[in-house]
């Protein structure tokens, strides 16, 4: 511990630099938008019949296995499909993509088209699948 502290002291620069990139990163991540749920949250909501999956991936990845019941539609035709989400604007609309790469930016598509209850999947199928939950086959 005492080589750490020296370490610091010798190198100020280096080590404020440090702690200002992860506090930048830290700040970054908590803006993205939506709150972020588990693969066994989704799924109690899933349960209850209180949420709704929407795949935001590309077909050809949705064919390869999506959630039981998402709604396919792709990142960059969600703007204009919103509409199709409508009737499900009471329940809770969960965001799903490969990765959660795409899903906080269409968390804030879906905000601006006027839905309130819009998270998203933490870590996208990828999370889903290494939790070992089942996909369907479209």
């Amino acid at each position: 511990m005492e080589k750490f502290f020296t370490f610091v002291a010798n190198h100020w620069i280096l080590s404020s630099l440090f702690v200002g990139l992860l506090g930048a990163l830290i700040f970054t991540e908590r803006q993205r938008a939506g709150k972020a749920l588990t693969p066994q949250q989704v799924v109690m909501l899933l349960n209850r019949e209180t949420g709704v999956v929407v795949d935001v991936r590309e077909k050809k990845e949705v064919s390869e296995g999506t959630i039981l019941g998402a709604i396919n539609i792709p990142f960059n035709k969600l703007k204009e499909r919103s509409s199709e989400l409508e009737k499900y604007k009471d329940k809770e609309l969960i965001i799903a993509d490969k990765m959660g790469q795409h899903s906080g930016m269409a968390v804030k598509t879906l905000a601006a088209a006027g839905f309130k209850n819009v998270k998203r999947l933490s870590g996208g199928m990828v999370e889903w699948r290494s939790a070992n939950l089942p996909v369907a086959k479209k």
